[in-house]
């Protein structure tokens, strides 16, 4: 039986791809670098769209891939419910989720299980320049890219405005700048810790590694931290396939990707890090991209991933009751 999301479909749907938004009645707009936020009296609609960041940058759009992200932060919502609290409400939309509105802290909590990557806020670009202490953890020397970690290390980042870079920093420096409680931050650790390590025991039995994620946490109300935005989609963290894994390493060749190191791969290979504006990102990467967050989608849930194919803005705003 051929694949529901084909080439052929990929190729037809590279035009109309969901963009942007600009929804009247739903509240005060926020535009993200993927999400288009609308709140209002305590509701918060997340609009996951088409758009691509790597390197802090709009790079442009794949076809489905606000699909993918948001029924994969979905289904991860409802798999972790048990292990933290999060702000889902309801999917009222493919591209859309209704959630409970709350105050972002003003940090990421990531936490890496492996030493890799590229950009300027990865572990693997520090301890390449020479230095072996990274968000106040002491590495070891010799550890060589794309190495296992001997545990999963908390390594915070500060949130930059959009397209200004992120910056790693420590727990202490974190507290240091005073827009964080010391309590709030340990709670938000211990969340971040918890559901890292019950991701990589899910992705583990589905043959992938999770390599590393990131997490938003936000505060309720009434003082709840609880996870926000999405969680261990191929945005927010860096999966590989185990069965390659180890004679790649051995090999001193990066592994397989499942996520959006794909694009991030052809922007360094360009000598492109996220400096200036981006060249212009060709079809068949986009087409690339997009076959691998369909898969990531299928691998991790084990469900087929059936896109919707009517135009976004209309159908989004018939299901909200709006207009677009």
């Amino acid at each position: 039986m051929p694949p529901l999301v084909d080439d052929a479909l990929l190729k037809e749907h590279l035009a109309h791809t969901l963009e942007s938004t600009r929804f009247e009645g739903l509240g005060e707009r926020y535009e993200g670098k993927v999400r288009d936020n609308y709140s209002e009296r305590g509701r918060r609609f997340i609009v996951v769209t088409d758009r691509i960041s790597a390197f802090d940058r709009i790079l442009g759009t794949i076809p489905f891939k606000g699909q993918v992200l948001n029924r994969l932060a979905a289904w991860w919502f409802e798999k972790t419910k048990d292990v933290a609290e999060n702000h889902l409400v309801r999917v009222p939309d493919p591209n859309v989720l209704e959630c409970v509105d709350c105050t972002p802290l003003p940090v990421e909590m990531v936490v890496r299980a492996y030493i890799t990557g590229s950009t300027s806020t990865s572990m693997w670009t520090h301890y390449a320049a020479g230095e072996r202490v990274f968000c106040g953890h002491a590495l070891p020397e010799g550890l060589q890219k794309n190495q296992r970690l001997e545990r999963p290390l908390l390594t915070p980042a500060t949130k930059a405005p959009k397209g200004e870079h992120d910056v790693s920093a420590s727990r202490e420096q974190i507290l240091a700048k005073g827009d964080l409680e010391a309590a709030d931050f340990d709670r938000a650790a211990e969340i971040a810790l918890a559901l890292f390590a019950a991701g990589q025991k899910l992705c583990a039995s589905r043959g992938l590694i999770l390599v590393d994620t990131k997490y938003e946490l936000g505060k309720t109300k009434d003082g709840k931290i609880i996870v926000i935005d999405e969680i261990h989609t191929p945005d927010s963290s860096r999966f590989w396939i185990d069965a390659s894994y180890q004679e790649r390493f051995a090999a001193g060749v990066d592994p397989e990707p499942l996520d959006k190191d794909f694009v991030r791969r052809y922007y360094t290979a360009l000598g492109y890090r996220g400096d200036g504006e981006p060249p212009e990102l060709p079809n068949e990467v986009r087409i690339g991209a997009a076959k691998r967050y369909v898969e990531a989608f299928e691998r991790i849930t084990g469900e087929t991933f059936e896109p919707d194919t009517d135009p976004p803005l209309p159908r989004i705003a018939k299901n909200l009751g709006v207009s677009s």
